[in-house]
């Protein structure tokens, strides 16, 4: 009887373990001037967590585009290395993004932070003619192909636009910058408040504001688990 009660409860594990819905978390670096920024990151990941989750880390291995003294907000000489500098927020755990699958998760979220668009994508620099690293706007389609949720935080829908170029987004303010020049690559812009979620529910594309509407600790973990748990309904 035991013996058939301990079976009874391995198998029940490993269904739990099964059910359980598995993100990608795409980062960019370590720190809101030049990589993901850390709230946004690590409050993704425990909202993933919180919902029921498993969330895997990834990054470009590559040398980022600069390092900030984020102190005082200036460039600094040291070169560092962009999944190096992710493996931070991660706690080491953290693999290299063109061993991505998207076939292997239900889903990819992209927290913010100045390295989404100055590491994944030259947008910072470069604006409406920026490019996209190859292995981020792979990541990106394959997911899109296989018609599974995308979710992306404060600048990082504008990573998402460059690669997509179709379906609609949020940057919070209609007339900010990044919403201009979504707008000019093919993006649908939606308003929206800095903890509410925009939904594109023919691309499965999820975006808030966060940051960009000058949000804080507070209005970020609200907007995480907004986010994550609007994703989840979607998921298959």
């Amino acid at each position: 009887m035991l013996l058939v009660l301990g079976i009874f409860a391995e198998n029940q594990l490993k269904l739990i373990a099964m059910s359980k819905k598995r993100f990608a978390v795409l980062l960019s670096g370590c720190g809101q001037a030049d990589g993901s920024e850390i709230q946004e990151a690590v409050l993704l990941l425990l909202a993933i967590a919180e919902a029921g989750g498993e969330y895997h880390c990834f990054a470009p291995d590559a040398e980022q585009h600069e390092v900030i003294n984020h102190r005082i907000g200036q460039p600094m000489p040291d070169r560092r290395n962009i999944i190096v500098e992710a493996a931070r927020i991660s706690r080491g755990v953290i693999a290299p993004l063109e061993e991505y699958k998207a076939s292997d998760y239900d889903a990819l979220v992209l927290p913010g932070g100045l390295g989404a668009v100055k590491n994944l994508c030259t947008y910072a620099m470069a604006g409406a003619n920026a490019t996209i690293r190859p292995e981020v706007k792979k990541a990106i389609c394959d997911t899109h192909a296989l018609h599974k949720p995308i979710g992306a935080v404060c600048i990082a829908p504008m990573v998402v636009a460059l690669a997509l170029r179709q379906g609609t987004i949020t940057f919070g303010d209609d007339n900010c910058e990044a919403a201009t020049t979504a707008k000019s690559i093919g993006m649908i812009h939606a308003p929206a408040e800095e903890r509410e979620v925009v939904l594109d529910e023919k691309n499965l594309i999820f975006t808030t504001p966060c940051n960009m509407r000058k949000a804080d600790i507070v209005d970020i973990a609200e907007s995480s688990r907004n986010l994550i748990a609007r994703m989840m309904e979607h998921m298959q």
